[in-house]
């Protein structure tokens, strides 16, 4: 706990640093809304001066045209401080949504370069609701919160240094009570920070676990859950509001304070002031120019305390943010790169790999895996669920390092090279398809980026997708929805196909690529994958026997080893894991498996 309230009283308003370079970059926006903001002071601070001019000079000489004179310059100043207000207005409005449209465009920037573990630990709604309600948080503070801060902290010094000229005593007196007032405030502050950035973790939460269940709201609906999930929302909701509305209760009484507190001071001096008056020390038009002063002290320090908690809420928000800067890749590039080979052969080898996820460092994905894939070979990798097929996807993907071993491409350590680089050269057909909310051409084209719409329709045809694209109602043009919603889940897997076809990489990774197919539907696209892979280098997860029996090879994994490695016929002669694994696997073709055995 202590350590804990010593980052509170370290960090602070700290965060909000970050934003310096963000605004460093528009010095034009930050000269403008400098002048508008002195100029709007300036003239705000002049008027105390004319109020006493008028009751020394003015009323007491009964001089209606020195009068008029004075407010005609009182409208003049109005017309100055309108323009300087309109003008600080603008400037800071405008610098708040630059700064948030950059830093928004770098967090997401950032998030696409993180290395799959960290996403195996973080969940992706409260990733959006940083991205989204966070630095909306900030655009309220760079925008108006900032410039009300530097407006007040600009007139509060400004009215604290004219008091001061116009009677030094008095405002002894009233520096003397600064620190009994700014005390209090800054404590409250450090509470508000701290209840503001509890309730923005909060609200992540129940954004997270909403955007989770819209997301699976056909699995939801499908198991008539929507009692239950509605009552867990509500219940984070309910959270959220209750620490919000702590958040808020802690602005309100730093609000009652500062305001009692500034305007007792103000009020004290008052009195003081006016027995001057009376004594003769001090003429009335003083003592109003002096008060009017510290109005404008106390208006400025008030309205800097609520300011404070926004600004809080600001750093709370900013320090979220920073975290997600702060996260660095597994998952890098070395300093000096060593470059694959120019001429891609598709060579593949792991030798010696042991390798366990971050989330379960008890127990290993992989270990002690050696094999060689030679280009052009198809290699079949088989095995039970959780024998770690996907890993070796992973690992040679390298969103992954292996603890220890050597993944090898085209003879490189897929280490020593850039990861752009290494994924160029690879194409995947995963067994959960990612399709976007977009058209079907966009999808396709995803496979690489710039590709012609002939390209995209020629991979199409491979694929064996132009068929059902054409009954599409605006064809390659059509809107799929949501992860693909208003398609099958063949047609889906077909545009994955397609996409892969499209990128026409040297080596190919299919997990499960005919999975979601009908019969029919699979012999095609098994015609159409077996054109793909001619030249290319093929490893294919798989349990679907046509795949299996045109593999070159065949490597059996259980328990995250190799334990058997051969062909679909050898390995049936066998009789070992391999073969109880297909028999169970195709025990409504068992006389097909039979004769493909013989």
């Amino acid at each position: 706990m202590a350590q804990t309230g010593a980052n509170d009283r370290r960090r602070s308003l700290g965060p909000l640093r970050r934003l310096g370079p963000y605004i460093g970059r528009y010095r034009g926006l930050v000269a403008g809304a400098a002048v508008s903001l002195v100029l709007a002071a300036v003239t705000t601070l002049a008027l105390p001066v004319a109020v006493r001019r008028m009751i020394d000079h003015g009323f007491s000489a009964s001089d209606s045209v020195f009068i008029a004179s004075y407010f005609s310059m009182l409208v003049a100043m109005a017309a100055a401080l309108a323009l300087a207000s309109a003008g600080r207005y603008y400037f800071v409005i405008t610098l708040g949504e630059r700064v948030v449209a950059d830093l928004r465009r770098d967090v997401f920037s950032h998030v696409t370069t993180l290395s799959p573990a960290f996403f195996d630990a973080a969940r992706s709604g409260e990733i959006v609701s940083r991205l989204a309600a966070d630095t909306t948080q900030i655009k309220s503070a760079v925008g108006a919160t900032a410039s009300v801060a530097l407006r007040n902290i600009i007139l509060g010094l400004g009215a604290v240094a004219m008091m001061v000229v116009t009677s030094p005593k008095l405002s002894g007196l009233v520096l003397a009570a600064i620190p009994v007032i700014v005390l209090p405030l800054v404590a409250f502050g450090r509470s508000v920070r701290r209840k503001s950035r509890q309730a923005q973790d909060t609200l992540a939460d129940a954004t997270a676990y909403a955007s989770e269940q819209i997301g699976a709201v056909r699995t939801l609906q499908a198991f008539t859950n929507e009692t239950l999930v509605v009552g867990r929302f509500a219940s984070a909701i309910e959270a959220a509001f209750a620490a919000a509305k702590s958040s808020v209760l802690a602005r309100a009484v730093l609000t009652f304070f500062a305001i009692f507190l500034i305007f007792s001071s103000v009020v004290a001096v008052l009195w003081f002031g006016s027995r001057d008056v009376l004594s003769g020390a001090l003429s009335p038009g003083t003592l109003g120019q002096f008060l009017l002063y510290s109005v404008f002290a106390a208006g400025a320090l008030g309205a800097l305390s609520e300011v404070w908690g926004e600004l809080s809420q600001a750093a709370g928000a900013a320090e979220r943010l920073t975290e997600i800067l702060d996260e660095r890749p597994a998952i890098t590039a070395p300093a000096d790169p060593q470059k694959l080979p120019d001429a891609a052969q598709g060579a593949v080898a792991f030798d010696d790999v042991s390798f366990s996820y971050p989330a379960r460092p008890d127990r290993a994905a992989v270990h002690g895996l050696t094999f060689a894939v030679r280009p052009g070979e198809t290699v079949a990798i088989v095995g039970p669920s959780g024998a770690g097929k996907s890993t070796i996807f992973s690992l040679l993907l390298r969103f992954y390092d292996p603890e220890t071993g050597t993944v090898r491409v085209d003879g490189v350590d897929v280490r020593a090279t850039d990861p752009h680089d290494l994924r160029r050269r690879m194409a995947i057909v995963p067994q959960d398809v990612t399709i976007f909310a977009a058209s079907v051409r966009d999808n396709i084209g995803f496979g690489r980026p710039g590709a012609s719409d002939a390209e995209i329709e020629a991979a199409a045809t491979a694929a064996l997708a132009d068929e059902f694209i054409a009954r599409l109602p605006d064809g390659y043009a059509t809107e799929v929805g949501e992860r693909g919603v208003t398609l099958s889940g063949g047609q889906r897997q077909r545009i994955a196909i397609a996409r892969a076809i499209l990128r026409d990489a040297p080596i190919l990774l299919l997990d499960e690529a005919t999975s979601a197919l009908d019969a029919a539907s699979e012999t095609l696209v098994q015609e159409a994958l077996e054109h793909l892979m001619q030249g290319r280098t093929t490893l294919v997860i798989a349990h679907r026997l046509a795949t299996v029996l045109k593999a070159d090879r065949i490597l059996v994994i259980e328990d995250g080893r190799i334990v058997e490695e051969g062909t679909h016929k050898s390995l049936v002669a066998k009789g070992g894991t391999y073969a109880t694994l297909a028999r169970l696997q195709f025990e409504s073709g068992a006389d097909a498996f039979d004769r493909a055995a013989e």
